[in-house]
């Protein structure tokens, strides 16, 4: 799994919360807009040994989108400081979005009440607020409002992500797939146990891709495409047409 050096997570936060002050200093010149984010986000979830960060990255550099790995989420809602500057980036404008999402979200029966997950809901809606960002795992297709966030999932055949696996850690075809096996359970616990979701369920994505068959490229240019269609399709226009 591609790892971050502390430098570089606080450089890449660094950078960050330029962006955010800079996106709110831009939205406080503009007319008033109404309480709801405008821009889309994307959410970005995987199977585990797809190449979920690089083809988020790559989605980012031809959009010119900051990309959330589930690194930097943990950071953010794990360092009250970093936290509460970001919720402090949010537009005075939708605030009352954030809170209304927020305790929308959490209502919801079932759903974790743990403090630190509280707070990694709280960091991906204001992240979801801002828009124009790809945000990478930690739930984030079930966070935030289908309305205006494009879900998209990265899958791969099995033999596929183990060998991604062993390359990445230089480790056997049997510890490859010992680790694959465990990543994927943590993962699913996760979804199920704070979202009452299966995130395997394509019914929870707009957009699933194989990438072992498109490439990272490839995933990257029909994200892109699918966001493009995304953004001007009507809101509410969900029918069915058998």
């Amino acid at each position: 799994m591609e790892q971050h050096s502390p430098d570089r997570v606080v450089g890449t936060l660094e950078h960050l919360y330029r962006h955010w002050e800079e996106k709110q200093k831009t939205a406080n010149r503009a007319e008033r807009l109404s309480a709801a984010p405008s821009h889309f986000a994307i959410a970005l979830s995987r199977e585990v040994g797809t190449p979920g960060t690089a083809v988020a990255h790559e989605v980012g550099a031809r959009l010119g989108w900051p990309v959330y790995d589930y690194q930097l989420l943990e950071r953010i809602a794990k360092d009250l400081s970093v936290h509460t500057r970001l919720l402090e980036s949010v537009d005075e404008r939708r605030v009352s979005w954030l809170k209304e999402a927020f305790e929308g979200f959490l209502s919801v029966p079932g759903v974790s009440a743990t403090a630190y997950f509280h707070r990694l809901v709280k960091t991906v809606l204001a992240l979801g607020s801002h828009g124009e960002c790809i945000i990478v795992g930690r739930g984030s297709p079930f966070i935030l409002p289908a309305e205006t966030t494009l879900r998209a999932r990265l899958v791969a055949p099995e033999e596929d992500r183990i060998q991604a696996l062993c390359s990445r850690q230089a480790c056997s075809h049997e510890d490859g797939k010992r680790q694959l096996e465990a990543l994927e359970r943590q993962r699913k616990y996760f979804v199920q146990n704070h979202f009452l979701k299966d995130p395997a369920d394509p019914r929870h994505h707009d957009l699933v891709l194989n990438s072992s068959r498109f490439g990272i490229e490839g995933c990257a240019e029909l994200i892109i495409a699918a966001l493009s269609i995304a953004r001007t399709r009507p809101k509410g226009d969900t029918k069915i047409v058998a």
